[in-house]
């Protein structure tokens, strides 16, 4: 079976036939898969009525486990946005009902934010409908290969990871 990452290839290679392409095959097809991921988690985000930042909030305080709520701080450093960024998010997600602030009882100057019912379900609408996107991407490859996969991917990010 043949792409047009393979086109692109043998292009640079007569172009070029003194580099090593290797990386070109591999980085490529990443490129061109990631654009097509992001293309379906839209799609699956549009369906369940939310936005790529809100999920990511809303996921971040759904793993987080009962009681579903943590300080804005923890939130920061989940989502890797800056403080004001999260300001503004909490605000937006807690004026449409998905969140709620609380008073930290550890803390009498801090505050918690906490899930909703409402923003509970909404988050795992939008994760059900984002692993349905994802399955399709691997319907071809056996489970086998994907375990592979993964196990691949986490090597080469592995140089990123804090």
């Amino acid at each position: 079976m043949r792409d047009e990452v393979d086109e692109l290839v043998e292009a640079w290679a007569r172009e070029r036939p003194d580099l090593e392409l290797g990386p070109v095959e591999v980085f490529s097809r990443i490129s061109r898969l990631g654009r097509h991921l992001d293309l379906a988690r839209r799609d699956a985000f549009t369906a369940a009525k939310v936005e790529s930042w809100e999920f990511d909030v809303l996921a971040a305080l759904r793993r987080a486990g009962a009681p579903y709520e943590l300080s804005p701080g923890r939130l920061l450093r989940e989502t890797l946005v800056t403080s004001g960024t999260m300001t503004n998010r909490v605000d937006r997600l807690a004026a449409r009902g998905l969140v709620e602030r609380l008073p930290d009882p550890h803390d009498r100057r801090g505050v918690l934010v906490r899930l909703t019912p409402d923003g509970r379900a909404t988050v795992d609408d939008a994760f059900e409908a984002l692993l349905e996107a994802e399955r399709t991407f691997l319907a071809e490859l056996p489970e086998k290969d994907q375990a592979k996969l993964a196990a691949l991917l986490r090597t080469l990010l592995s140089p990123f990871a804090d």
